[in-house]
């Protein structure tokens, strides 16, 4: 292999975010990537970057968890984030994007790039060089044999994605245009429903007919809590998504000046408001149940189903085993995993921890110590939970103030706490970049 040549596997939101940290500090870069020549059963587009669960990034607010990772990742000077902000469409306080216009950025970016050289084909063979193996929770058949064959075996989860419907075929007089609690504009269209609509829809809901899953033991597949299937959150009682997704709290129909009993919220998922995404409404129902039991919610009667929800296996290193904080294997410190595979969570965390693979990648091929970011930061934090998580049962973990250790003062309001947190990571990042000379850009 020619001097300073990398590859990084996966042209997915790690993958991306790590050739691009490895192309800018000065390394040529081979990004495999399968699609077109293969795409996984979640993936349907031929560009970088691809969103295939939400169009939502999550909040954005620094004194979020959320929010003070998107800050933590724009101080490497993050492509995905710069991409996000040029492709926002309006979500109340939460970042989210055109998806398309999203992953066109991207791969406009990547492809642009002078020190990155794009290979469109399926990797069946793991790399022996310096590599960064991006390849996803989807990993294909071929590669993920030869990761389990190497690294005895992984675990595995079931993922799901929400139905897209088209805003002309909602009825617009039966839903209304609202933020909850009015923060920010009026960016959600929200589908109120009485008491007596809910119940029936819940009942519905729960005897629905769902599609196959394959793969796993007779007591069922094992889902993300996260991302649960609609229909697997409303069998724990009839009101387990009146507080969940379907909370009405902090809306207010203007039709009869009261709260609605349940609500459904639709968010944009382009700039033309032509297409809305079922917040929260992840199944895996087949797809005439689908039609059927959402048409029961009064502004979805006649609604045109652009993609249905669909669920997908997702595959995770036994990463406390294996990895390094710095996303590094053990026994080969060359060689990388970023993204989903490793147990994190999210499409921001993914992004993330190809970032830190990227960084510490260039670091290492340049004669430095890898880059060790505080246990403060939401990166740092996230880091050392996939690499030294200590319990018997590791599953995926995205963002969130519980993986930072405790303020030394305890501030009893919540988000001052939060503030206070956030604040604490970015001095602490900011300090710990300069010392190692890596330039921060906020």
């Amino acid at each position: 292999m020619e001097k300073n040549r990398v590859l990084v596997l996966g042209a997915g939101l790690a993958g991306c975010e790590a050739a691009w940290q490895l192309g800018n500090k000065g390394f040529s870069v081979t990004l495999w990537e399968q699609k077109p020549q293969r795409f996984s059963p979640a993936h349907h587009e031929e560009g970088f970057a691809e969103l295939v669960c939400s169009n939502s990034l999550k909040a954005e607010r620094p004194d979020s968890a959320a929010g003070l990772l998107k800050t933590e990742m724009q101080c490497f000077h993050s492509l995905l984030m710069d991409c996000a902000k040029k492709s926002r469409v309006p979500a109340g306080g939460a970042l989210a994007v055109d998806r398309e216009e999203f992953s066109r950025l991207a791969t406009k970016a990547i492809e642009a790039h002078p020190n990155i050289t794009v290979h469109r084909q399926e990797a069946c063979e793991l790399p022996d060089g310096p590599a960064i193996l991006a390849t996803g929770p989807l990993t294909s058949q071929a590669l993920a044999e030869k990761i389990e064959a190497r690294f005895g075996g992984a675990l595995s989860f079931f993922d799901a994605a929400a139905p897209i419907v088209t805003r002309e075929s909602i009825d617009m007089g039966s839903c209304f245009a609202a933020s909850r609690y009015e923060r920010g504009d009026s960016d959600y269209l929200n589908c109120p429903m009485n008491r007596e609509e809910y119940e029936a829809f819940w009942e519905e809901l729960t005897k629905a007919q769902r599609a196959p899953v394959h793969g796993f033991d007779r007591q069922g597949p094992k889902v993300y809590e996260g991302c649960m299937p609609i229909e697997v959150l409303a069998s724990r009682g009839r009101d387990a998504i009146r507080f969940g997704p379907m909370k009405p709290v902090g809306l207010i129909d203007p039709r009869t000046g009261r709260r609605p009993w349940a609500v459904l919220q639709l968010r944009a998922e382009n700039r033309e408001n032509t297409l809305y995404n079922l917040v929260g409404f992840q199944t895996n129902l087949k797809f005439p149940e689908q039609k059927r039991v959402f048409g029961m919610i009064p502004a979805l009667r006649e609604a045109e189903y652009m993609r249905y929800g669909v669920m997908h296996r997702n595959t995770f290193l036994d990463s406390p085993r294996l990895l390094s904080e710095d996303y590094s294997l053990r026994e080969a410190p060359l060689l990388f995993f970023a993204g989903q595979i490793t147990g994190v969570e999210g499409y921001m965390e993914s992004a993330s921890s190809g970032i830190l693979a990227g960084v510490n990648l260039a670091r290492k091929l340049s004669g430095k110590a890898p880059l060790s970011l505080p246990e403060t930061t939401m990166m740092g934090a996230l880091s050392r939970y996939v690499s030294g998580y200590s319990g018997k049962d590791f599953q995926p973990m995205g963002a969130n103030f519980g993986i930072l250790p405790p303020l030394a003062e305890k501030i009893r309001d919540k988000r001052e706490r939060y503030k206070a947190l956030s604040d604490r990571a970015l001095n602490d990042l900011r300090e710990t970049l300069e010392k190692e000379g890596e330039p921060c850009v906020l």
